[in-house]
């Protein structure tokens, strides 16, 4: 997979360089990743079966092979896909702790329905398990764009209003 790098400077030159994610990236950032996604998997009381699913479904056996190695500090090397997913989990684990000061109130939203466009009343746990790599980065792209303020296609200008405290109900 090559990696888009744009030099950061004033006069746009058109050009990009591309670099490729090594052997040696993977093998750097495998174990360390997925002993955070472990620790993410827990906070959102993921089960075995959720955490295999949200890995790209490897087998049982490997995903316990490549939880030892990671727990032992192991030499391992996850595949660029399941490194992409664990980014992606890290990203939303990220996105909720700046939106939400609460864990329980993340959790209450990652798990709950919403009837927005993308979940279409599914929660975004749900979105996140059935939907695959485009079912996480989805969820990602949404809740950094909710980070950022963005309405989304077709809002009308100055029709956001900001939620208050009154606006917040907890069943």
């Amino acid at each position: 997979m090559l990696i888009a790098n744009f030099a950061n400077t004033g006069a746009s030159s058109g050009t990009m360089e591309f670099h490729s994610i090594s052997r040696e990236d993977r093998v750097r950032t495998s174990a360390p990743g997925l002993r955070t996604f472990r620790e993410i998997a827990d906070r959102f009381g993921l089960t075995e079966a959720e955490r295999i699913a949200v890995l790209g479904d490897p087998g049982r056996s490997t995903y316990h092979q490549w939880m030892k190695k990671a727990r032992e500090h192991q030499p391992l090397t996850l595949p660029l896909d399941t490194l992409l997913r664990i980014s992606a989990i890290l990203g939303i684990y990220k996105a909720l702790t700046i939106l939400f000061e609460d864990e329980n109130q993340a959790l209450v939203w990652l798990k709950g329905p919403h009837q927005g466009t993308l979940f279409a009343g599914a929660s975004p746990m749900a979105y996140m398990l059935e939907g695959g790599h485009d079912g996480l980065m989805s969820v990602r792209r949404y809740l950094d764009a909710w980070r950022g303020g963005e309405m989304g296609y077709g809002a009308p200008e100055g029709s956001f209003e900001p939620v208050t405290e009154d606006d917040l109900v907890f069943a």
